[in-house]
């Protein structure tokens, strides 16, 4: 998971240890940064970062202009002491939540995730495509009852095509949520191998031997059934659009 951090000095290195030991790559930013084009936020992938924010006096208007310019990401502002209308006041600026310090990583991981699957319409802590039931919580996706066993790396990007699940996904815009924020940043082929190797673990799980995960063509890939694609087929052999198919 990959955060932008904006934090007070004396908390840093606490912070940063925090979330490096689950894993969590944070980005660390600074007042230039509400001075830049907040609107680069909003490309294809990005909106999966999430914006950590150390409360301070500035902190009300950093959050009024991260949503003037339409950014859409989890924001979480970090407090030293509970005081509940500064915690609203947060909240009616753009915040998704607020937490006191300290705060293990765990939690703060988990309420990012809770933010993200609401944004990508997903009220359950899972989601269950065929054979496939995928977990927003960290855990393996379980394939025909039994645990697929995924490497970090295909797992952000597994989480990506859940996330977006019978959606269409662009390859750049699993590369931007997964690479954009690395300072080495492979080529961009490196999606399709990771592709290739998740579609084959879920294939060789699957009863029905089905991969799940689709290449369109042109334009990414959907994690979607095999029942699903075989219907749309059928129905554009015969010549019916999707409105006709959603009043039938």
């Amino acid at each position: 998971m990959n955060v932008y951090l904006y934090h007070s000095q004396d908390r840093r290195q606490k912070l940063l240890d925090e979330l490096h030991a689950d894993r969590i790559k944070a980005i660390e930013i600074g007042p230039a940064f509400f001075r830049g084009d907040l609107r680069l936020l909003n490309r294809a992938g990005h909106e999966n970062h999430a914006i950590l924010l150390v409360s301070g006096p500035d902190v009300i208007e950093q959050l009024r202009k991260l949503r003037r310019a339409g950014c859409a990401q989890p924001i979480i502002v970090l407090r030293d002491t509970r005081d509940a209308q500064e915690a609203v006041s947060a909240l009616d600026a753009g915040a998704d939540d607020v937490l006191v310090m300290p705060v293990r990583a765990p939690e703060i991981r988990s309420r990012i995730n809770a933010v993200l699957r609401r944004i990508h319409g997903h009220s359950a802590d899972s989601v269950t495509v065929g054979e496939v039931t995928a977990f927003f919580d960290g855990r393996d996706p379980e394939v025909s009852g039994q645990r697929v066993k995924l490497s970090r790396r295909e797992h952000a990007i597994f989480q990506q095509l859940v996330l977006n699940s019978r959606r269409v996904i662009s390859k750049a815009a699993i590369y931007d949520a997964v690479y954009g924020m690395a300072e080495d940043q492979p080529f961009d082929k490196v999606i399709d191998v990771y592709i290739c190797k998740i579609r084959k673990k879920i294939g060789q799980a699957a009863l029905s031997g089905h991969p799940y995960i689709e290449t369109v063509h042109g334009r990414g890939y959907k994690l979607d059934t095999a029942e699903r694609d075989a219907t749309s087929e059928r129905r554009h052999s015969a010549g019916v659009t999707p409105i006709q198919a959603a009043l039938s």
